[in-house]
């Protein structure tokens, strides 16, 4: 129960990965040899494990066989956001040290103006297996190129890593990197067996929905952790509220996985579409990335039932906190507890703070941390002065009496207004729940008695006229359920928040707009 081969050699056509919307299959079998081959090419071409690929796509079914190639061959392997500009893209495969670059028809034009800007990656791949682009500039064919190496897996197959960068919501991103554990690709992994089996239920019966783009770490952690474990991953190529309704349905999905966003933008489609699918054979649905509003969470398990699981996590693991929806009903907000670290909670100089006040989060791991790749003041801020196994992704949170963690929000958005913190996850969870809002930024904005002052950015809900007459509705809806000193002072309007497709919000664009010369202050 480890990758592709323990099952191509047992049931080589079942499908490993659906393509949702055309229906695209990979099989085992077909995952299996392809990824050999692209494997043996790497080989040839000079890699050795502890090198580095990159891969710069949207949701092509491709991925996987370049993902397998890199885990059976010991490599890092690092995802490009594909909506990066060829400058921001090629920072990154620069930065990670690639020799190897595979692409995708969809970000030709970025891909091949990146080429100039990338000196040490020799192997330049287009994939090309669903057009007929054969003649990109620059980019040999993926399919001749693997076409050309046998379908045998390599003499040794050391388990190698994916080395992914942080989104850069708060400054330039920055790869998370864990040593490589020693291990083969036949050995049992802790993702595919310890954590989707154990805690997520799933295995060879499994028909995983992922609603996401695999360049981030969830999407592509579980789809290939799904695969680990025999299962099918069925792959959208972008999410929309009532297609992934419309999947559940036709693809018999079990499993699953969602943001926050999505919840909320299911919750506001029309009654008779929420209705008209057969959801029945939805078993698991597990959501994480940022905390989910209580209301939003309580409305969807009276919809799908007490399907929910929720853990807080980041790419960097350092940590890992489960709760399932039996227990989050008995403790709405909470994140779980910890399946993976010891939780401890800090003051600003570093001291634990008693149960139930607010501090940041720290994890303790008795295992070789992850490191910011190039970066070792970034690092080192990540850790505890006095305990080196303590690490920390810069959220706050509490825990109460039984150990159960509630996220606060990210230290780095926090608002202090007259010397009073305010944290804007709680205004935005009060917003977005507001009938007329799609979406809800929350952040500080100068103001020189109190330094800042509590900015809201809205995107209404199509069809919704923005304006004063909105604005003043709003403000009144959240002094109806905040503290007086939480309500923003005022709003703004935008047709389109810039969040990511994985959920994440680059509140920092926003909040530049309002710092102007004094951006310095945003972290």
């Amino acid at each position: 129960m480890s990758y592709p081969g323990t099952y191509s050699a047992t049931d080589p056509d079942r499908p490993a990965v659906i393509m949702a919307r055309d229906g695209q299959t990979r099989t085992f079998g077909e995952l299996e040899a392809r990824s050999c081959q692209f494997a043996q090419l790497m080989w040839a071409a000079g890699l050795r494990p502890g090198d580095h690929v990159a891969i710069f796509a949207d949701n092509n079914i491709g991925y996987f066989d370049a993902y397998w190639a890199a885990m059976r061959s010991g490599l890092y392997f690092t995802t490009v956001n594909r909506y990066l500009t060829a400058e921001e893209g090629a920072y990154i495969v620069n930065d990670c040290g690639a020799r190897v670059l595979v692409a995708s028809p969809a970000v030709i034009d970025a891909a091949t103006e990146m080429l100039p800007l990338i000196g040490d990656c020799d192997v330049r791949l287009m994939l090309d297996e669903a057009t007929d682009r054969h003649d990109v500039a620059g980019f040999d064919s993926f399919e001749d190129a693997i076409a050309a190496h046998p379908a045998e897996p390599l003499a040794e197959q050391p388990r190698g890593s994916a080395m992914l960068y942080s989104s850069g919501t708060t400054g330039r991103p920055k790869g998370i990197k864990r040593p490589l554990d020693g291990t083969s690709i036949t050995d049992p992994d802790l993702l595919g067996v310890g954590l989707l089996g154990g805690v997520f239920g799933f295995g060879e019966g499994t028909r995983y929905l992922s609603p996401a783009p695999l360049y981030h770490s969830a999407p592509l952690s579980f789809t290939t952790g799904t695969q680990s474990v025999g299962g099918t991953a069925v792959v959208m190529d972008r999410f929309d509220a009532a297609e992934a309704l419309s999947y559940i349905e036709r693809y018999r999905i079990t499993h699953s996985q969602w943001v926050p966003t999505m919840f909320s933008r299911m919750l506001k489609l029309p009654e008779t579409e929420r209705t008209r699918h057969d959801l029945s054979s939805h078993q698991v649905a597990v959501h994480a990335a940022a905390p989910c509003p209580v209301e939003v969470k309580h409305q969807m398990i009276s919809w799908w039932g007490p399907i929910l699981h929720e853990y807080y996590a980041g790419t960097e693991l350092n940590g890992f906190c489960y709760v399932n929806s039996d227990e989050w009903l008995e403790r709405p907000g909470t994140v779980g507890k910890p399946l993976i670290g010891v939780i401890h909670i800090c003051d600003d100089e570093g001291s634990e703070l008693p149960v139930g006040e607010a501090g940041t989060i720290y994890f303790e791991r008795e295992i070789p941390a992850f490191e910011y790749h190039n970066d070792p003041a970034k690092t080192a801020e990540s850790r505890h002065d006095d305990h080196e196994l303590w690490s920390t992704l810069g959220d706050v949170g509490r825990v109460d009496d039984d150990g159960y963690l509630y996220l606060t929000d990210r230290k780095a958005f926090m608002i202090i207004s007259g010397g009073v913190n305010i944290y804007p996850q709680e205004i935005e969870d009060c917003l977005v729940l507001h009938p007329k809002v799609a979406d809800a930024a929350v952040f500080g904005v100068p103001n020189d008695d109190f330094g800042e002052e509590v900015k809201a950015v809205v995107q209404p809900l199509a069809g919704v006229e923005a304006g004063d007459a909105l604005a003043t509705e709003l403000l009144g809806y959240c002094r109806e359920h905040l503290a007086g000193y939480k309500v923003p002072r005022s709003v703004d309007f935008r047709d389109e928040l810039p969040r990511h497709p994985t959920g994440k919000l680059y509140k920092r664009i926003l909040r530049d707009e309002y710092w102007g010369d004094r951006s310095s202050r945003i972290v």
